[in-house]
């Protein structure tokens, strides 16, 4: 198609990484973003191969590698006698699979996307929070808060989780999965510097932790999970008290007293996760809108797949716009390559975490090991993929 005003709503790795291609691509791209600036938000994020590949394809792979860490190993151990149950080699992974495993902070990778957006000639409008979408008109026409309005021939929809672009479809409501989720960040330390170098989780009945080096391993990652009921509210933004953390592993093994005890103060945050379904009616109106990343398909973090999957999404767009004849025609090719994917990844990570922290032996879960790397989910390659 020859060269489209294109409007993003959101700033997040998914937004970033359409307004790149589509941008490298020739067309004149617009991002809208809520917040009134850019800020050192959030915490750790895993770029398994196949997200990398997206990143290799927009040109930021090379800095996210030299960024972020590449493990060596990730060890999965006993929640009680801190055993190892489980060792991952990862050395072989950028030689099986041709593109690298790479942990970075997400303000980190944040940057990299900025820059990149900016360098290729997009323009980005800060305080920019979405009312909703017309349709009607010959183009979309994008309405403000504020009172502004924009005309594009595309709005895409990039806005995450509670996303005001997906109001446009048919909804399901979320359902809470009984699984709650702290994120904290430790400095590294004299105490905590062995599992710094050895990246992995915990595992046992009803509760995982995670963790992972940031920042060439000056900062270690930490995720809590947990089973509780009676509080389901979803968001990042919730801080939680680190004593209530340290009661809900109370008797687990030294290496996660350690972790707890060297957690920096006021970095703990806690959301309830809850399961979204796919889209019924599919992520497009009008040949006008479409979304991407959570807000086309939220997904629980038990597959490390939702950054992925949104760059995925991403990068085959912007190839579907290239190569169709009409805008409908490229998202009914974009739908059609991404929707079965999309959705069996939200099915498969739903029920990873049942498996993950069963109960019915000492390998919790492990003898039926269904993770994105049995699940194939590294092989796929949204750069040849057809779309």
């Amino acid at each position: 198609m020859q060269k489209l005003t294109i409007a993003v709503v959101g700033a997040g790795i998914a937004g970033l990484t359409a307004v790149i291609a589509l941008a490298k691509a020739g067309h004149d791209v617009h991002l809208f973003e809520a917040a009134p600036a850019w800020g050192d938000v959030g915490a750790g994020i895993t770029l398994a191969p196949n997200a990398m590949r997206g990143l290799d394809y927009v040109g930021v792979g090379d800095e996210v590698v030299r960024t972020g860490v590449e493990p060596a190993t990730q060890h999965i151990s006993h929640w009680q006698s801190g055993e190892t149950l489980l060792t991952v080699d990862r050395t072989k992974t950028l030689q099986q699979y041709n593109a690298a495993y790479v942990y970075i902070h997400r303000a980190d990778l944040h940057t990299i996307l900025v820059n990149a957006a900016e360098r290729n000639g997009a323009k980005i409008y800060l305080n920019k929070s979405l009312e909703t979408v017309n349709t009607e008109t010959d183009k979309a026409q994008v309405e403000f808060a504020d009172g502004t309005t924009f005309d594009a021939d595309l709005v895409i929809g990039a806005d995450g989780l509670k996303s005001n672009t997906r109001h446009l479809f048919k909804t399901q409501s979320p359902h809470f999965t009984g699984h709650i989720a702290y994120r904290a960040l430790a400095p590294a330390s004299p105490a905590i510097q062995a599992l710094i170098d050895q990246p992995g989780m915990h595992i046992g009945p009803g509760k995982m932790v995670v963790r992972y080096p940031l920042r060439k391993g000056d900062i270690l990652n930490l995720v809590f999970f947990t089973r509780q009921s009676g509080w389901e509210e979803d968001g990042w933004s919730i801080r939680a008290d680190i004593e209530e953390l340290k009661q809900q592993f109370e008797g687990w093994c030294p290496a996660v007293q350690a972790l707890l005890n060297e957690i920096r103060p006021g970095s703990v945050f806690k959301w309830a996760i809850n399961a979204h379904k796919p889209l019924e009616g599919g992520w497009s109106k009008d040949a006008k809108v479409t979304l991407i990343g959570d807000a086309a398909h939220a997904m629980t973090p038990f597959l490390g797949q939702g950054a992925a999957t949104g760059i995925e999404d991403a990068v085959m767009l912007s190839r579907a716009i290239s190569e169709a004849g009409t805008m409908a025609e490229a998202l009914q090719r974009y739908e059609g390559a991404r929707y079965e994917r999309t959705s069996f990844i939200q099915k498969e990570s739903n029920e990873n975490a049942d498996r993950l922290q069963g109960a019915e032996s000492e390998m919790y879960g492990l003898g039926n090991l269904r993770n994105e790397e049995t699940l194939g989910l590294f092989s796929y390659d949204c750069v040849t993929e057809q779309v």
